[in-house]
């Protein structure tokens, strides 16, 4: 079995110091490659991003880009083990206190220092109450001290745990032993922002004629849903390992218009494949469909404060009648696998199963559901019927069609369907304004908790608003667990108390695809699907 990056972060956090070594930093051109005169790249992005403040965004849409144009203090190579970006170096103390040497010579895209100090006050940012970060519980669950109740409004953001000790050493605390630290120190929240940039262009600092980039890439133009365009960063540290010039974002949310683009050569990746054209088109550009694995589960969220969704019976009611194998085998078909765990079946190390009930006759399971939504006061002569969101795009309105029309058939529910743009779907979700929302999550490092800490208390992520107390105190325990085992048992716990309470339905857990064109050379996605402009380059055609 593959060796997973839970266990490399585990072998890493063992050892207390580590130091630079080489690696493949960047694009790795296989010799006797020849390369086109013209090093330019257009991805389609999926839909516009909310943003490209790394603070003020949660989703892949916009994480695509700011990877290209920040740089992570670590990032977690494609083997899972940890590579040094802007931190050269690190040692830690009990695995408590994490100090890290910044690379000598690192500046702003405008050619002044990158310092330790901007890593503090970026990361004060990320917790402040006044940011208002969706991912404001990162670091709270990365354990660093006063994350959590600067996060909550209870301390001021300057108690973090974290000091620049000097301009290029910067020192973290935590509040217990945390294996996971260095992959999710990779995240993109995570990422130094500029002080002096933000303090004095406000909320347009990331306009094109203000930014000031830290990575490969930095930004040129952007013309709201037409395209954003970055070129390359001379001032990047490792600029020299650059091959591509130049990228363009598109943000095509059709699917069907991605592709005949993609045909047309107007793009070289395709942000996804469309279920409807995946078996022809694996039939006639077989050599350009890309399909992998992801840690990654669909799921409907509830709005659990709202009711009829105040009742969990409900909304079990609803899990144990759809009909998952029919939606990931012949909705989808690509590889797509039924759901039951809202993590994944195996994901670091740990193996979680599903509840009981997925393994029941489906007539089992449906006489349940009936009887659950009956005992909750539902039924042929007073039906539930609730709303059902998702965001624009045509295999969302798909498995939405075959969703409500399982649920009528199974229970006489009317699940009546509505769209919105991706940016408006993430405001709704966030002020509480839905019955239930289609959603995924992608985790953002190999463990478990990536995907169970959204439904903690209080978590900024939580836009479901579940609460349970026993839930909390199994990723308490899971978190300070000594060994893969114990955390695996909490883990399973949690699940359980999910499959239980079902704040959220999974549906299935993802595959990955793109069409991608034979000259682009570098394209390698990790099993979150993340892959750098940075790591390509463009052949001779």
């Amino acid at each position: 079995m593959k060796t997973t990056r839970k266990h490399i972060a585990l072998s890493l956090v063992a050892a207390s110091i580590f130091c630079a070594c080489s690696g493949a930093f960047a694009a790795s051109v296989p010799a006797g490659t020849e390369l086109a005169e013209k090093q330019e790249l257009v991805r389609n992005n999926g839909s516009e991003p909310a943003s490209l403040d790394p603070h003020k965004v949660e989703s892949n849409v916009e994480s695509a880009i700011i990877s290209d144009i920040f740089e992570r203090l670590v990032s977690v190579r494609n083997d899972g083990s940890i590579e040094p970006r802007l931190a050269e170096k690190w040692e830690n103390k009990d695995n408590t206190v994490w100090i890290l040497h910044l690379r000598p010579g690192i500046t702003w895209s405008d050619g002044t220092a990158i310092t330790a100090k901007d890593i503090v006050w970026s990361w004060q940012r990320l917790v402040d109450t006044q940011t208002g970060s969706p991912y404001a519980s990162f670091p709270g669950n990365m354990h660093i001290v006063n994350a959590t109740e600067i996060a909550q409004g209870k301390k001021s953001p300057d108690t973090l745990g974290v000091k620049a000790l000097d301009d290029a050493t910067l020192e973290v605390t935590l509040t217990q032993p945390n294996a996971a630290f260095l992959p999710m120190l990779a995240h993109t929240s995570m990422v130094p922002v500029d002080p002096v940039l933000i303090k004095r262009f406000g909320d347009k600092w990331t306009k094109p004629e203000h930014i000031v980039t830290s990575g490969p890439y930095k930004i040129t133009q952007w013309v709201v849903n037409e395209r954003i365009v970055a070129e390359r960063n001379p001032r990047y540290w490792n600029d020299k390992e650059t091959v591509i010039n130049k990228v363009t974002y598109l943000p095509i949310s059709s699917e069907t218009a991605d592709v005949n683009r993609y045909k047309a050569g107007e793009i070289d990746i395709t942000s996804t494949i469309p279920v409807n054209q995946f078996a022809q088109l694996k039939k006639t550009m077989g050599a350009e469909v890309s399909v992998l694995p992801q840690l990654a589960t669909y799921y409907y969220e509830f709005n659990t404060t709202k009711p009829p969704f105040n009742d969990p019976r409900i909304r079990r009611a609803l899990n144990m009648a759809l009909d998952k194998d029919i939606i990931a085998e012949k909705v989808m078909a690509q590889g797509q696998r039924a759901a039951w765990v809202i993590s994944q079946p195996e994901i670091g190390g740990v193996k979680l199963n599903s509840p009981e009930y997925a393994s029941w006759p489906r007539e089992k399971r449906l006489a349940e559901a009936k009887r659950l939504l009956n005992e909750a006061g539902y039924n042929d002569s007073h039906p539930l019927s609730f709303n059902l969101l998702y965001n624009t795009m045509e295999t969302h309105q798909r498995i939405a069609i075959a969703a409500s029309s399982m649920w009528k058939k199974n229970l006489g529910v009317e699940a009546k369907l509505q769209n919105q743009e991706w940016k408006t779907m993430l405001d709704t979700m966030h002020n509480g304004n839905f019955d239930a929302v289609r959603y995924a999550w992608i985790a953002d490092y190999d463990d478990a908790s990536s995907f169970l800490n959204n439904f903690r208390t209080g978590d900024s992520e939580n836009t479901s608003k579940y609460s349970n107390p026993a839930y909390d105190e199994a990723l308490i325990n899971a978190a300070k667990a000594k060994d893969l085992a114990a955390r695996g048992k909490y883990y399973q716990q949690a699940e359980d108390l999910l499959a239980q309470d079902v704040p959220a339905i999974p549906v299935y857990h993802y595959v990955r695809t793109h069409l991608v064109k034979p000259w682009v050379g570098g394209f390698a996605p990790d099993d979150l699907d993340n892959f750098y402009t940075k790591d390509m380059y463009i052949k001779k055609h």
